[in-house]
């Protein structure tokens, strides 16, 4: 099964995340299909920046959400919609 989720990178107590899509048996910071995001969330305003068409794509083609990724990504839309108000 193919899963979208968060692969670390970044120095020791500076963590960053990659939104990857994956096969479900890779281990989490291994082989990875594609890259379509990154999350910084030491940052103060917990920058989250994903090519929303390319999630959409594998979303229709049946890869699963991990539970993170599922809210990074409702509240970075919540929080666009506020923001285009």
């Amino acid at each position: 099964m193919v899963r979208i989720r968060l692969k670390r990178f970044g120095a020791k107590n500076e963590p960053h995340w990659r939104i990857v899509v994956t096969d479900s048996k890779s281990p989490r910071d291994g082989r990875f299909i594609e890259e379509i995001g990154i999350y910084s969330g030491l940052r103060a305003n917990e920058n989250i920046q994903f090519k929303a068409e390319r999630l959409a794509y594998w979303v229709k083609n049946g890869a699963q959400m991990s539970e993170t990724v599922r809210s990074l990504i409702k509240r970075a839309e919540k929080k666009a919609k506020t923001a285009a108000k």
